[in-house]
């Protein structure tokens, strides 16, 4: 991650590949963690049956992609992750551009444990990927 938020992170910005937040500690003024949102879709006949039945008949349905979340290591252990997805999830709901569900793809079974722990689910058929409805992540009121 450090090598992507050094090297890439701007010109994905630049070129509206994706839109990064970061969070800062507030003593020493660096990095403490990132994540990037981007638009995505979901094919409808990716997602579980029971999901299906309630949902229109599009063939895509819209999404935000969580394409980038990381930490620094000085702040694991402190639900640092788990801020950054809840802020990440808040952004997508109140973005004017509607958005259905947040999708991710884990990068190993850590990861995955994480998001599947947030209420995420599979769904597709490619390993790792997986989706939330955004109703479900945020939180009731």
């Amino acid at each position: 991650m450090n090598r992507y938020f050094q090297t890439q992170v701007t010109q994905d910005m630049r070129r509206r590949l994706a839109a990064c937040t970061i969070a800062v500690d507030a003593v020493t003024d660096s990095i403490a963690g990132f994540y990037t949102l981007s638009a995505a879709d979901i094919l409808l006949t990716d997602l579980p049956a029971a999901l299906v039945k309630r949902l229109p008949r599009y063939p895509n349905l819209p999404a935000a992609r969580l394409g980038r979340l990381a930490v620094d290591r000085r702040f694991k252990g402190q639900k640092l992750g788990s801020a950054l997805l809840a802020d990440a999830v808040l952004r997508a709901a109140e973005s004017e551009v509607a958005v259905f569900a947040m999708v991710v793809e884990a990068k190993d079974a850590q990861a995955e444990a994480f998001y599947l722990h947030h209420g995420f689910e599979a769904y597709g058929s490619m390993p790792g990927r997986l989706m939330a409805p955004l109703a479900g992540l945020l939180p009731s009121s």
